[in-house]
């Protein structure tokens, strides 16, 4: 039977990839996505998979934050939705990670590289094909790199055109999305066929614990349940934007979104309206920022 688990599903990816015994799948993702001329060897993982995470939590939870064995922090994190700002939150989120490095007074020169990872099963580029995009701090004029300092990679999966027929010409990071993607839809024996290697079988072996495991089957449903409402209300706020048809109806919608997710009484419609663009962006960041600190 299909293994029936979408790895995009909050629990399932913070399970393969959050979890210290199954860093060889985290290495082998890190690996295809950066393609760096070192490879990392290891990884240690700083908000690691727990439960109680998850049966805590009415929030979306797919971030996994670590340190590599070169001494850059990375966060990568599955994201369900794609938002106005998304690009930005991935800036802030990998410039946070390179302050937070130093302590007061702290030596500049001894920071590490920060790497913001976001892997999205929507499409964030419209008007190109390129599936995987590096942005870096470079200088236009002669191409002058500050690698030392912070980077953001958005992968859109779903740009990946591939089917077990195409997958053994496949690059290691073409393997990922297809696993990512469709790993639902096959036994776990016909998935080690298709992608063998220690990063994919340590992969599939959790996927396949998931679907076995009457504890993270339950729990995996849950969140799946909570993902799909997640969706749902994100949808529904853009539809009540485009209804009102300005640019504040979007975020008014969004603030109520995530006031519910956030576990508090929505404020109405009526009365964020009395509000100009900039007090409800305002109220936008603040309550996307408490999100955030949810989560870390």
């Amino acid at each position: 039977m299909p293994l029936g688990i979408r790895p995009t599903v909050d629990f399932a990816f913070k399970k393969i990839f959050g979890s210290p015994q199954n860093s060889a799948a985290l290495i082998g993702l890190l690996n295809a996505i950066l393609a760096l001329q070192k490879p990392i060897v290891a990884v240690e993982i700083l908000n690691p998979f727990s439960y109680q995470e998850f049966s805590e939590s009415k929030l979306i939870v797919l971030d996994v934050r670590c340190q590599d064995s070169a001494g850059r922090w990375l966060n990568v994190e599955m994201q369900v939705s794609v938002y106005a700002g998304l690009i930005e939150r991935l800036v802030y989120y990998a410039c946070s990670m390179y302050v937070d490095q130093l302590s007061q007074g702290g030596n500049y020169a001894l920071a590490a590289p920060s790497i913001s990872i976001c892997l999205l099963n929507r499409i964030l580029f419209k008007e190109t094909h390129q599936s995987h995009h590096r942005f870096q701090m470079v200088d236009r004029e002669s191409g002058r790199e500050i690698s030392n300092a912070i980077e953001v990679h958005t992968v859109e999966l779903t740009k990946y055109a591939l089917d077990e027929h195409s997958i053994s010409g496949a690059s290691k990071l073409e393997r990922w999305a297809f696993l990512l993607l469709f790993a639902q839809d096959y036994e776990a024996d016909t998935l080690r066929r298709l992608l063998p290697g220690i990063e994919f079988e340590t992969a599939i072996t959790t996927i396949e614990t998931i679907s076995a495991k009457t504890e993270d089957k339950q729990m995996y449903d849950q969140r799946e349940k909570a993902q799909r409402d997640y969706e749902w209300a994100i949808t529904g706020a853009r539809e009540e934007g485009r209804e009102v048809g300005r640019e504040e109806g979007i975020i008014v919608g969004r603030i109520q979104t995530l006031q519910e997710l956030l576990g508090e009484t929505p404020t109405t419609t009526a009365e964020l309206s009395t509000l100009q663009l900039d007090g409800l962006n305002t109220q936008l960041a603040i309550l996307q920022q408490r999100i955030r600190d949810r989560q870390a």
